[in-house]
C-alpha cells in the first residue's frame, strides 16, 4: 500500500482550503508595522485571510490526522485519511460549518478529518488514538519554546502564539474521554489492554 494516495492528497488540499476559510473568520492577519497601504490593500483581502487561516489551523488539523494514519501504518494496519462527509455528502461537514458561520451560529465543535484503519490490538488502537493529540501537544510546546527563548523574529510572535494556543486547545479537547473523541479511544484501548 502506498504511504499516501491521490484521493488522500485531494482530501488534504480540500481540508486545507476549507479549514483556511473557516478559520479566516476567527484569525485575521493585522498589517505589520511599516507596511505599504497600497500594496496591502491591492491584494485580495478575502484570499489573504483564507491563506492566513490555513497557515494557522491547517497544520494542526492535517498533521493530527496524518499522525493517526502513520501510527496505524507503523503497527501494520492499512490506514486511510478522509475528509468528513455529512449525511453522505462528501466534504459536507465543511459545507455545514461554513453555512453555520454565515448564519452567525457559534462553532463549538468541528471535525477536521478522520482516519479509518484495519483492526489493531486494543493497546495499538490506543496508541493510534493518542498520536494525533500527542502531535498537537508537541506543536504547542515547540511554539511556546520558540517564543520563550526568542528563537524567531518578534514579528512572528503573534502568529506562532495563536498556532501554539490552537494546538493546546486541540490537545486538551481531543483528550476528553467523550465517546467519539480520541481521549475516549485512548482510555478504552488502555482498559481493553490491561483488564
Amino acid at each position: 500500500m502506498p504511504i499516501i494516495t491521490l484521493p488522500e492528497i485531494v482530501d488534504i488540499i480540500v481540508m486545507t482550503i476549507a479549514i483556511g476559510y473557516i478559520f479566516s473568520k476567527f484569525f485575521k492577519r493585522a498589517p505589520q508595522e511599516g507596511y505599504d497601504p497600497l500594496t496591502y490593500y491591492r491584494k485580495n483581502p478575502i484570499l489573504e485571510d483564507i491563506k492566513y487561516g490555513a497557515m494557522i489551523a491547517a497544520p494542526a488539523v492535517v498533521l493530527h490526522e496524518l499522525a493517526h494514519k502513520f501510527t496505524a501504518m507503523g503497527f501494520g494496519a492499512s490506514a486511510t485519511l478522509h475528509a468528513p462527509s455529512f449525511f453522505g455528502i462528501p466534504y459536507g461537514m465543511y459545507l455545514l460549518v461554513i453555512i453555520l458561520i454565515h448564519l452567525n451560529f457559534p462553532i463549538l465543535f468541528f471535525v477536521g478529518g478522520y482516519v479509518s484503519h484495519t483492526a489493531l490490538s486494543p493497546l495499538a488502537s490506543s496508541m493510534v488514538a493518542f498520536s494525533g493529540p500527542l502531535l498537537n501537544l508537541i506543536l504547542w510546546l515547540i511554539g511556546m519554546y520558540l517564543i520563550k527563548h526568542s528563537l524567531v523574529n518578534r514579528k512572528y510572535y503573534p502568529t506562532i502564539g495563536v498556532m501554539a494556543k490552537l494546538n493546546m486547545f486541540l490537545f486538551i479537547f481531543n483528550m476528553l474521554p467523550i465517546p467519539g473523541f480520541d481521549g475516549s479511544k485512548v482510555f478504552t484501548g488502555l482498559i481493553g489492554s490491561f483488564f
